[in-house]
């Protein structure tokens, strides 16, 4: 049988069902209540808990564990407490009543103190997002070294904000948008030549998605990766990657287009064909008229353009070796860059197709075609002079590097502007030379 209560403690606390660890916490709670968060706050161990509601202490506690005990039961002076309980206390029932609804209303309010002052505003995520938008949109006409300094000062501000909110929604969105700098600084660091740190970037992209199971942001991560790998020399992880990212639910037909096409050219690079060109037919379809909120509603750099596609396509028909195919894209992709708004203008498809249209014409032995279909190229700035358009005029380099070209004045004259072009360019000026496997000649 239970023996009876030796203070009035132990019988408020019998009464609430407070065991010591439920009593800590209140105990704790309400110290910081009354004196703030301090680490000389008073504290109560399961030992002392017993000597209280056991009748074994002699005196009172400090006055601050006096203060606390007394907030926790108002009404009840510390002296009462750690006496012997009434032997008739008719009002406690109702007393008792009362002070659990006051406790929970205090305990109610400071929760949600704890809460608001553990979540940021809304509008400070908006401008968060907006800013990121914007980011993804200017991409095409920043210098990559620029976008990147914007990108990762955007990033540290988006992790200072997560650090200062516990709202799981908060929490959510700013991962998204932490997945979404992370890509688009991956794509800088592409650019710049850093390839190992653009992939390790990529991969972070794809972690974020994957943990808010946000399927768009991971796979434009593993598409990113999968073009990283075909431009390092591994064409079967690129092709993994590409069919990984293809197999996620929830893609828009920008999506789709992207990885068809990138996967199309891992496929040429493995000399798969029949593969590329299906591959092709794929990225070019008319698609399910399908949407998601990162490839359509943000884009810009995480779209892709019908003019970005035919520039794509028109490397994978280089690589199989398929000029008159390269020639036609490459003659859209420009055609497509020429109809859009000044300011709208991608100079990097525009140098990349004009490329891929020389060495069309290279192929074809035109080469006084190839050197008017390369005065585009001479107009990109140095500082905008990314990968994919020093790797493709490399490529011509190498071409006309060949026997057949030694001592004819307009190849000579072509090999020199090249490379006075490529040395000024961002991925050998700033970084390791940029690896070339990605066109062979």
């Amino acid at each position: 049988m239970r023996s009876e209560p030796k203070t009035l403690l132990a019988k408020l606390c019998d009464r609430q069902n407070l065991t010591y660890r439920r009593f800590e916490e209140r105990f704790t709670q309400t110290g910081v209540h009354l004196f703030g968060n301090s680490p000389n706050n008073p504290t109560c161990g399961e030992t002392q808990f017993r000597r209280w509601t056991g009748g074994k202490l002699a005196g009172l506690p400090v006055p601050e564990t006096c203060q606390i005990l007394e907030a926790m039961w108002p009404g009840y002076t510390a002296e009462q407490l750690f006496a012997p309980p009434p032997a008739d206390d008719p009002q406690a029932p109702a007393f008792d009543l009362e002070e659990r609804v006051q406790m929970t209303a205090r305990e109610a309010h400071d929760g949600a103190d704890a809460t608001a002052a553990a979540s940021i505003s809304d509008n400070t995520i908006d401008e968060l997002r907006d800013q990121v938008v914007n980011l993804a949109r200017c991409y095409h006409s920043m210098p990559a070294a620029k976008a990147y300094e914007v990108a990762d000062d955007l990033r540290r501000e988006v992790e200072r904000q997560r650090d200062r909110t516990q709202i799981p929604v908060q929490q959510q969105t700013l991962m998204i948008l932490n997945g979404q700098t992370a890509a688009l600084l991956a794509v800088a660091a592409f650019d710049l030549g850093y390839f190992p740190s653009a992939r390790t970037l990529a991969r972070a992209a794809a972690v974020y998605g994957e943990s808010t199971r946000f399927a768009p942001l991971q796979a434009y991560a593993d598409g990113t990766l999968a073009y990283i790998a075909y431009h390092a020399g591994e064409p079967n992880e690129a092709l993994a990657k590409a069919q990984r990212a293809l197999s996620y639910s929830g893609l828009g037909d920008i999506a789709q287009r992207r990885l068809h096409a990138i996967a199309a050219r891992a496929y040429a690079h493995l000399g798969d064909v029949g593969s590329a060109r299906r591959a092709i037919q794929l990225s070019e379809g008319g698609g399910r008229d399908a949407h998601d909120e990162l490839h359509d509603t943000v884009g810009g750099e995480f779209g892709f353009s019908a003019e970005r596609l035919a520039m794509s396509n028109s490397t994978t028909a280089l690589l199989m070796g398929d000029a008159e195919q390269a020639a036609v894209e490459a003659g859209r992709a420009l055609a497509l860059v020429e109809e859009r708004a000044q300011g709208e203008q991608s100079t990097h498809v525009r140098a990349g197709a004009a490329a891929d249209l020389a060495h069309a014409r290279l192929l074809s032995d035109n080469v006084e075609g190839a050197a008017a279909a390369l005065t585009p190229i001479w107009e990109v700035p140095p500082e905008q002079r990314n990968t994919g358009i020093v790797v493709r005029t490399a490529r011509i380099g190498r071409y006309l590097a060949q026997p057949r070209y030694h001592g004819a004045q307009v190849p000579m004259q072509l090999r020199e502007q090249i490379e006075d072009f490529t040395r000024e360019s961002p991925p050998y000026r700033l970084g390791p030379p940029v690896p070339l496997l990605a066109i062979r000649s």
